[in-house]
């Protein structure tokens, strides 16, 4: 059973499915389905449409590249039977799968890690400007640990003077 990749989304075509194009010059492009036949025919790039792979690949949305992947690899050599290779084969598959299960929760950590942090910022920012409505301005002014503590810019020489010469 031949499997084919899309060539647009770069889903997986099954037999008896998609449609197959042939351009002029002899290039075969397989399609999944009409959508992406039709986004084709319209010459939308891939890249810019935001649910195929190639756009979620080049925007980090996906893992592109994971060193396990070639230990899929098929290999159409018959081999001889070895109790200690296949032993050695199987828990080598588990360890595949445990490193690529952590590399994608990292993965997803990263992603999620940038949004955290900005939610963070905007909530401190709010609490900020509101803490007056939490607590009295007389309550702030007698005891200081209420309030969030003021976060301190490092700016080089270069910029302090770069900004008095634009207020000059």
């Amino acid at each position: 059973m031949r499997l084919e990749k899309c060539w647009f989304c770069s889903s997986t075509i099954y037999p008896g499915h998609g449609i197959q194009f042939v351009r002029n010059d002899a290039k075969i492009f397989r399609f999944c389905r009409s959508k992406c036949h039709k986004n084709f025919k319209m010459k939308r790039n891939p890249r810019k449409v935001k649910w195929t792979k190639a756009y979620r690949r080049l925007h980090g949305k996906d893992m592109t590249q994971d060193a396990t992947f070639e230990f899929e690899r098929k290999r159409n050599r018959p081999e001889r039977y070895d109790r200690n290779l296949a032993e050695n084969t199987l828990k080598a598959i588990k360890k595949i799968d445990k490193v690529r299960s952590d590399r994608q929760a990292k993965h997803i950590d990263n992603r999620l890690k940038v949004r955290k942090t900005k939610e963070r910022k905007e909530a401190e920012k709010e609490l900020q400007q509101s803490i007056h409505l939490v607590k009295a301005p007389s309550a702030l002014q007698e005891e200081p640990s209420l309030t969030l503590p003021k976060l301190k810019v490092k700016v080089s020489q270069e910029q302090t003077q770069e900004n008095q010469a634009m207020e000059e």
